[in-house]
């Protein structure tokens, strides 16, 4: 699986669940939701150490961290913008 050790893979199957659970269970607004508050957070915090857990062993691998959205429109790196400096001659 993408030469992805046995925890990375172990991490992104349990990511891949519990993102399914939130999806699968998510209601239309005013609705109650059928997980109770305690469990949500319990699900929030489980991806929050799934993610940290992830960028760990990305960063021992090597491995650039790609959990970042990133925007068709946004920036990629540096923006250099040509500039002219105005003539010194007085024109009053």
């Amino acid at each position: 699986m993408d030469g992805l050790s046995k925890e990375e893979q172990i991490l992104k199957a349990m990511k891949h669940t519990l993102s399914g659970v939130a999806r699968d269970t998510a209601t239309p607004a005013g609705m109650k939701h059928p997980l109770s508050k305690n469990t949500m957070q319990d699900i929030r915090a489980c991806m929050q150490l799934i993610a940290a857990r992830e960028a760990e062993l990305a960063e021992a691998a090597g491995r650039p961290s790609t959990a970042r959205p990133h925007y068709t429109d946004e920036p990629q790196g540096n923006v250099v913008v040509p500039f002219e400096a105005p003539d010194k001659t007085d024109k009053s």
